[in-house]
């Protein structure tokens, strides 16, 4: 009982000091020479947390964003987000100064949950974003092809074809996570796969959340997959040393050989870190096909336009032949199509930076270690950047396409998505072979979106299938 006693007055003097502490940095800040941003640090310990990711679960993040906009009449404001000190950078000029000042004034910054399950997660996101454009260059992408193109294959025969319904997230995930376990990993075992998809989904889901490392808490079940699939990328790195020094692997087999020969630092930790942050990239892309087959589904003069360029494509085929990169080039509308659903449906919503140094931005200090991010939606759904932003137009990406710095799905500056390329191609694939094959509509017809941490339809976007009668 004394035990007890202790225990709690020691929390509550914790608490106490704690709610001092803020007291103390919002009257410090409020007396700095130059202004901070206006905004809340929201509660203790958690600041505005719950409000920024409760927003996601209620299927609308947007709001976090432009509530405070309307607020403090600015597009940059001061806030407390996962534990940090936080200024949200909104709009056109927030991405621009952030992408422009890379390595400058800014770097990239991950939360303590990413951190904690990706130890030194920054230092190896620099070295993967030096890595990857030659990996994915465009030389690399022809040859994976004809390798993804019989996946899909593969997969619309398994798991679409010969059913009257589907639940469309279940099978994208199949599909984007068997294309990365091939072209990374060389895997094709269906149940090989499937040892890796489970966990992968629960590291996933936990990946950007609140850091409990508590039994049953989305973030220690993540830490319990990753520990799994590192251990398993281990094994595989160890024995595929092993094998291109036996002449028994191809250097060019897969993105893991190319790791193993060009890596400087060829600890299998480290290896098996980058090629789990490659399957976890390509992971977004499971949401882009499913916004795809939604969009598709209530908007038929879209599909048409999709189905019309992708048939001329398929008539063009001898029987059994696979698409090739002159194909892709082609696929034009269907390429419009798909920004599109990624300006209105984007899978991750933003991401964070560190400030390096003391700096201005619109007047207002910075300061040194605070946590800044961006968020697509600042410019994705705001009318002064996209006109009618709820219109589903993919005509906006015609000629020029959008302004500089308003469409942001892959980020900007030199920590744009280097898988960009390499996502195009899978998910032009996905809707060559969808919209070959079958016309399709909601089951639910109003479902529930949710952000958590990726958009998807909160029921997994049940279709009822209608198979083309050629």
């Amino acid at each position: 009982m004394e035990f007890f006693y202790v225990s709690l007055l020691t929390f509550f003097v914790l608490l106490i000091s704690l709610s001092l502490h803020f007291l103390f940095y919002k009257n410090k800040s409020s007396g700095a020479a130059a202004p901070l941003p206006p905004g809340s640090t929201g509660w203790p310990i958690v600041g505005e947390s719950l409000e920024f990711l409760s927003t996601g679960w209620k299927g609308h993040p947007e709001r976090f964003i432009f509530d405070r906009i309307a607020k403090y009449s600015s597009h940059v404001f001061r806030t407390h987000l996962l534990g940090e000190a936080a200024a949200v950078f909104c709009g056109a000029n927030g991405n621009k100064f952030l992408f422009s000042n890379e390595n400058k004034l800014v770097r990239a910054w991950w939360p303590s949950s990413v951190d904690k399950i990706f130890p030194s997660s920054s230092q190896e996101a620099i070295k993967m974003s030096k890595m990857l454009p030659n990996i994915l260059k465009p030389e690399a992408l022809q040859g994976y092809v004809g390798i993804m193109d019989h996946i899909a294959q593969r997969h619309f025969e398994d798991g679409w074809e010969n059913k009257q319904e589907i639940v469309t997230f279940s099978l994208t995930k199949n599909y984007t996570f068997s294309i990365a376990c091939r072209l990374f990993l060389s895997i094709e075992d269906p149940q090989h796969v499937d040892k890796f998809a489970e966990p992968f989904n629960i590291l996933a889901s936990g990946l950007v959340s609140i850091p409990i490392d508590l039994p049953g808490t989305p973030f220690n079940k993540a830490v319990k997959a990753s520990k799994f699939i590192k251990k398993e990328l281990g094994l595989m790195v160890k024995q595929r040393k092993i094998d291109l020094a036996e002449g028994k692997a191809s250097p060019s087999q897969d993105i893991l050989s190319q790791m193993v020969l060009t890596s400087d630092d060829n600890g299998k930790l480290k290896i098996a870190d980058k090629i789990l942050g490659l399957l976890i990239g390509g992971h977004t892309a499971s949401s882009v096909c499913v916004f795809i087959v939604k969009y598709l589904a209530e908007l038929p003069e879209i599909y048409e336009g999709v189905y019309k360029e992708q048939m001329e494509i398929a008539n063009s085929k001898a029987k059994g032949e696979l698409l090739k990169w002159d194909d892709i080039q082609k696929m034009k509308y269907s390429w419009n199509v798909a920004c599109e659903v990624l300006r209105v449906a984007t899978p991750l919503q933003g991401a964070f930076r560190v400030a390096l140094t003391d700096f201005m931005y619109n007047g207002f200090s910075i300061p040194k270690g605070w946590k800044l991010y961006w968020s697509a939606n600042s410019t994705h759904i705001n009318p002064d950047c996209f006109p009618e932003p709820k219109k589903f137009d993919p005509s906006r990406f015609e000629g020029s396409g959008p302004a500089p710095y308003t469409y942001v799905p892959f980020g900007g500056g030199p920590r744009m998505c280097p898988g960009k390329e390499y996502a195009k191609l899978e998910i032009l694939i996905f809707m060559h072979h969808l919209v070959k094959r079958f016309k399709f509509e909601k089951i639910i017809p109003d479902e529930k979106i949710v952000v958590n941490p990726m958009r998807i339809p909160d029921k997994g976007l049940p279709v009822r299938l209608f198979p083309h009668k050629n």
